[in-house]
């Protein structure tokens, strides 16, 4: 670190020792993210009063409580890409739909309302004032519109993760036989982070420091093949995903390999956003051809589901009827919820459930005590309240957007002489020993506490 820096105090509302509801208020000013736990109830993070918020990416457990920030007299400005916005507030939506008029609740559809008010969007490297410091966004190649925060108020320079992927290097051979051109080194929808800006100390995030990935072209490969032997034998495959980031990358792999399939869900919506947002995007005409490709579930009972604006929302939606008919069509169905909590999932399963022939292949981390979590354990999951035996095949797909194990440390090879903390993860004070048996300046900051750098 440069001598005669100033001192950050950073202090852990949320994200410190686990995954969901991040927050860091940096010297009692700045908020980066404002994130919800998922479960039941949901938790949140310690209140705050910032003079201004900045997010990283459209995520639930970073954007998730944003619009509490806005229920007083005083509302901060909000800084975020577009794609983070427009996520954000679809999230929100969705909150007030489930849990609306749940005192678990921590805000309301005025203060929803607020956010475009606030609202300021900036591109990639486009330096901005927020709280008096200089704020910068680079790609983080998670999700669309994810970004690495730069915080640089002239002395001491903060980089602040956010959730981030790297592409694989290329150097690995595809598997035999993939027939998909040439084979992604990385995500479909996003191109992996590779902005290293300079920095005194780094706040990194360590959901997978203890997992390598499967190599991404081995991982699609399997999945690929996977789906079209059950279609081969007459079975139907439903692929639940999470509707941000990986509803698209699964669309964008069924496209390449020619694989018939439906989208029911948020995932929808979404996919329909970042349309307008090609500049986000690793392929912007690969999305497109997969959204073509794609037979979008709308609620236009009794008519053949298509792509294009099909997919708009403010229909009515699909009837529990149109979704059994599709379950005949001998298709994967890609669907929310991921971790089957809930959404259109719960709906297909059922009529899938008891056919061994059937798959449901789970594309991302399926947290303890959900019900997709029981399905791969037992081989049962809870439908309509109650626990039922699934006959049909279920298999698990590592498709994460998190950067693994060897990813994080390629990323951090550029940071060797900066102060580490590692946050946003299960087992982060494992993970900064390691680094500090490596040589680095590393700690595991700890729940509600307030760290100096």
């Amino acid at each position: 670190m440069n001598d005669y820096q100033s001192v950050m105090d950073l202090r852990f509302l949320g994200g410190a020792g686990e995954v969901g509801r991040s927050a860091i208020l940096v010297n009692d000013r700045l908020l980066l993210d404002y994130g919800m736990k998922s479960g039941n109830p949901p938790q949140f993070p310690v209140d705050a009063d910032p003079e201004s918020v900045v997010v990283s990416h459209g995520h639930l457990d970073h954007v998730g409580t944003i619009p509490a920030l806005l229920s007083g007299a005083d509302r901060p400005p909000i800084h975020w890409t577009p794609p983070t916005q427009e996520l954000a507030l679809t999230l929100a939506r969705d909150t007030l739909k489930l849990h609306g008029r749940s005192p678990h609740c921590p805000f309301t559809e005025n203060d929803v309302k607020r956010v475009t008010e606030v609202s300021q969007t900036h591109g990639y490297r486009e330096t901005f004032e927020a709280a008096g410091y200089e704020v910068t966004f680079f790609r983080a190649g998670h999700i669309p519109g994810s970004a690495h925060v730069l915080v640089d108020d002239g002395d001491t320079r903060l980089l602040y993760t956010g959730d981030f992927h790297v592409d694989e290097e290329a150097a690995a051979d595809p598997p035999a036989g993939f027939d998909a051109g040439e084979p992604p080194v990385g995500q479909r929808l996003v191109k992996g982070s590779i902005a290293r800006p300079d920095a005194d100390v780094v706040l990194c995030e360590s959901t997978y420091s203890d997992v390598d990935h499967d190599p991404r072209a081995s991982v699609e490969h399997r999945f690929a093949q996977s789906v079209k032997t059950t279609l081969w034998e007459g079975g139907t495959v439903v692929v639940p995903a999470f509707a941000i980031g990986r509803t698209q990358e699964m669309l964008m792999i069924c496209e390449a390999h020619d694989i018939p399939c439906y989208v029911d869900g948020m995932g929808k919506e979404v996919t329909e956003m970042l349309r307008r947002h090609p500049e986000f995007v690793r392929d912007p005409a690969a999305l497109r051809r997969a959204k073509s490709h794609a037979r979008f579930v709308t609620g236009r009972d009794g008519q053949r589901e298509t792509g294009g604006l099909a997919g708009r929302t403010g229909r009515a939606g699909p009837s529990r009827g149109q979704r059994k008919r599709i379950t005949d069509q001998k298709a994967a169905i890609i669907t929310t919820s991921g971790m089957l909590s809930g959404g259109p999932a719960m709906t297909y399963i059922p009529e899938i459930r008891a056919n061994p022939v059937n798959k449901i292949t789970m594309t991302g981390y399926q947290v303890e005590g959900t019900p997709g979590r029981d399905l791969l354990e037992t081989g049962r999951a809870e439908i309509d309240g109650r626990v039922m035996p699934v006959s049909a095949q279920v298999e698990a797909y590592d498709f994460s957007a998190h950067a693994d194990h060897g990813g994080i440390r390629r990323f951090l090879d550029s940071y060797d002489d900066a102060e580490v903390l590692v946050n946003h993860g299960d087992r982060c004070g494992a993970f900064a020993a390691e680094l500090r048996a490596d040589g680095y300046d590393a700690s595991a900051p700890e729940l509600g506490a307030t760290y100096s750098v």
